[in-house]
């Protein structure tokens, strides 16, 4: 069985790979195979159904069953933002620096016991004869006052996990790829892949 995983995003693409080079006769292809393939806008208000638009297009497109997720940051202070929005939070062009400094900033003022957030991640598999299976993950965590460690993306910097007493860019990628959201999620998917494949 063949199946496109479809996002454009290397390191998620890495810890995709990562969990499913161990299910046989699977194989794992990613979008850049497919150059022409036009970018699918994210017009749900949910992970869940975001997952939903990219896969289905993407299966459309290509034939194939495709994986897509949508995942993000979720701040119980800041009444669940960035949420869906987490990869453009404040605007196109900002780094995941950037976009870093502007929630801490945002935080400034909240007490340590009032920082809990959780990443989130939907994934959906989406087979060419319509049927989609669906999985998420969760990660619970605080938001930190500064950012900390050099290894992740994206918010990994300031997600403080109390269990492991460091952010999650401080984790390997082996350890990352043990207890995050997409870790999971994804943990969740290989189940339902090895019964298709």
């Amino acid at each position: 069985m063949k199946i496109i995983i479809a996002t454009k995003n290397k390191n998620k693409i890495k810890e995709i790979k990562n969990k499913f080079n161990r299910i046989p006769d699977l194989t794992v292809v990613d979008i850049s195979s497919y150059p022409d393939i036009p970018d699918v806008e994210e017009t749900g208000s949910t992970f869940m159904e975001n997952a939903l638009l990219k896969a289905r297009a993407i299966t459309a497109y290509t034939g194939i069953p495709s994986l897509a997720d949508d995942s993000g940051l979720v701040v119980d202070a800041l009444g669940g933002r960035p949420g869906i929005f987490s990869a453009r939070y404040g605007g196109e062009g900002l780094t995941d620096h950037d976009r870093n400094m502007l929630l801490l900033e945002e935080m400034k003022d909240v007490p340590h016991e009032a920082r809990k957030a959780r990443f989130i991640c939907s994934i959906i598999l989406y087979m060419p004869d319509d049927r989609y299976y669906s999985a998420e993950g969760q990660c619970e965590g605080l938001i930190t006052e500064s950012p900390k460690g050099e290894r992740g993306f994206g918010y990994d910097p300031i997600f403080y996990l109390p269990d492991h007493h460091c952010t999650m860019a401080e984790l390997d990628l082996d350890e990352k790829n043990r207890i995050s959201h997409r870790a999971r999620a994804l943990d969740n998917t290989a189940e339902i892949l090895k019964d298709l494949v």
